[in-house]
C-alpha cells in the first residue's frame, strides 16, 4: 500500500478513522498479551519499526548482520517475505526464487547472509538454527509475539518520526505508541533529526545515530545523469532526494505503492517516456528485483547502505548483549 499523506498530521481523516484506529490498536496488545512467545533455538536480533514502511529497516539489519560476520558469527536473515507467495519455511535461493515467490527483501538480504523466509516464525527459527545459524537477525517482526527476541532495536525515520502518532488506518503505527515503545532495547534513529526525536526515544532506551548513504563510487556515478527516478518503496521522496543529492538531474519521478509488483508494460511505458525526455531510468535495488529480468537492462541502481555514527556503534549495542 501507499502511506496516505494524512499520516503524517491530525486532521479530520485521522479522526474520522480514531474508533478503527483503537480497536486495531487494542487488538495489537491483546495479541502480545495472549500468545506466550516460543524461545528460540539461538539468540533473535529483532530490526523492527513502530510504523509501516519507510524506515530504512533492512540496511540496518543488513548492517548488524555484517557486524555479526565481522565478529565470527554465522548469522541467518529471517523474514516473513512481505508480497512472495511462498510461505515458508525455506532457505532463500537468488538463483531459484523471484520477487513474486519470497518477496523483494530477502533476495537483498541473501547477497549478506543465509536467508529464510516464513510466515511462522518459530518454524523459521528451528530451520535457520538446522542450517547452521548460531544467530539470527529478524527483518521485521518486532510486533509478532510468536517468537522470543533476545535483543530489539527500533529503526526510527528522523524526518517523519510517528506521524500524526495514531494506530492505522489513522495514523502509520503498528500499535499505540507508548506499547511500541516499550518494546525497544535500542533505537536506530536514521536521518536528520528533525522532529526532536532523540532524547524522547533517549527516556526509554539508548539512541544510535544512523544514515543512509550510497558509497561515493556510486553517487559520482550518476552526478550529472538526466534521470528518470521511479520506486515503489516505503517512501520513494526519500530515493528522489538521494538521487539528486547525488548531483544528479531528475526529469520526472514516479512512485508506487511499497513492494509494487511492476509488469512488463509498466517498465516498457517507463522506458519510453524516459527516451522521449532523454533520459535514464533509475531505481532502488529493491525495486530491480521486482522487475522481470528481461526488462532489466539499462536501468540504473543506486544502492544505499546504513552507516553507524561513531563507526563502532551498532557494534558496541550488540556486543555480548545477542547472547544474554
Amino acid at each position: 500500500m501507499r502511506a496516505p499523506e494524512f499520516w503524517l498530521r491530525e486532521c479530520w481523516q485521522a479522526r474520522l478513522l480514531a474508533p478503527a484506529s483503537w480497536l486495531l490498536g487494542q487488538a495489537a496488545m491483546l495479541r502480545g498479551r495472549l500468545v506466550a512467545p516460543a524461545a528460540p533455538p539461538v539468540p533473535v536480533l529483532c530490526i523492527g519499526n513502530l510504523t509501516a514502511g519507510g524506515a530504512g529497516k533492512t540496511p540496518v539489519a543488513i548492517a548488524a548482520a555484517r557486524v555479526l560476520l565481522a565478529a565470527g558469527r554465522r548469522p541467518f536473515f529471517l523474514s516473513r517475505g512481505h508480497g512472495g507467495a511462498l510461505a515458508g519455511p525455506l532457505r532463500v535461493d537468488p538463483a531459484r526464487h523471484a520477487a513474486a515467490d519470497t518477496g523483494d527483501e530477502p533476495l537483498l538480504l541473501a547477497r549478506v547472509a543465509p536467508a529464510i523466509v516464513a510466515r511462522d516464525r518459530v518454524a523459521g527459527a528451528r530451520l535457520a538454527a538446522a542450517e547452521g545459524a548460531d544467530c539470527i537477525v529478524m527483518d521485521d517482526g518486532l510486533q509478532n509475539p510468536a517468537l522470543a527476541k533476545t535483543l530489539r532495536l527500533v529503526v526510527v525515520d528522523g524526518e517523519t518520526g510517528f506521524g500524526n502518532e495514531r494506530t492505522m488506518p489513522g495514523g502509520p503505527l503498528r500499535a499505540p505508541l507508548a506499547h511500541g515503545l516499550s518494546l525497544a532495547d535500542g533505537f536506530a534513529l536514521v536521518g536528520a533529526d528533525r522532529l526532536d526525536l532523540a532524547a524522547r526515544l533517549a527516556a526509554h532506551a539508548p539512541v544510535l545515530r544512523a544514515t543512509l548513504e550510497p558509497s561515493a563510487e556510486d553517487a559520482a556515478r550518476l552526478r550529472g545523469r538526466r534521470l528518470l527516478a521511479f520506486a515503489g518503496i516505503g517512501r520513494p521522496g526519500k530515493f528522489f532526494a538521494t538521487l539528486e543529492a547525488c548531483g544528479a538531474g531528475l526529469v520526472a519521478r514516479e512512485g508506487f505503492a511499497d513492494h509494487h509488483p511492476y509488469r512488463e508494460a509498466e517498465v516498457a511505458a517507463l522506458r519510453a517516456r524516459a527516451v522521449a525526455t532523454n533520459a535514464e531510468l533509475a531505481t532502488t535495488e529493491k525495486d530491480m528485483v521486482r522487475i522481470p529480468p528481461a526488462q532489466r537492462d539499462g536501468i540504473l541502481v543506486l544502492p544505499v547502505e546504513a552507516r553507524f555514527a561513531p563507526a563502532g556503534s551498532l557494534r558496541d549495542f550488540i556486543g555480548r548483549r545477542l547472547d544474554a
